[in-house]
């Protein structure tokens, strides 16, 4: 049997009425779901950047900052926000410097992630 709106029509028809329902929304999913993967590949979200407070603790900075680079795969800062937070805990660094360098990764992060966006365009 070919695939073509003629069979597709004969076989939705021998379908019983919840089945009918399913293979509709199965199409709806389909349709929707390539459209929002062109959408996705045309628009990255901007930073929303949070202002940083006078006093911050790395915890605080660390939430601050995945919120304004929602966009960024939390995840691909895994290693760099551990070894942070552990350079503060463990050998006394002060918060802003930690601050300061996350601020740098996170925004080292989308500045990469924006480079690979722009190039799959």
């Amino acid at each position: 049997m070919q695939c073509n709106k003629k069979n597709l029509g004969l076989l939705f028809d021998q379908l019983a009425d919840e089945d009918k329902k399913t293979l509709f929304l199965f199409a709806q999913f389909i349709v929707s779901n390539t459209e929002s993967v062109d959408d996705v590949k045309e628009a990255l979200p901007e930073i929303t950047l949070i202002e940083r407070p006078e006093k911050e603790s790395v915890i605080n900075a660390i939430k601050r900052l995945s919120a304004s680079y929602h966009m960024v795969d939390r995840d691909s800062l895994m290693n760099t926000t551990s070894d942070l937070m552990m350079q503060h805990m463990l050998k006394g660094k002060k918060a802003p410097d930690v601050i300061d360098e996350l601020e740098m990764a996170f925004e080292e992060k989308y500045q990469k992630l924006k480079q690979e966006h722009e190039s799959e365009r």
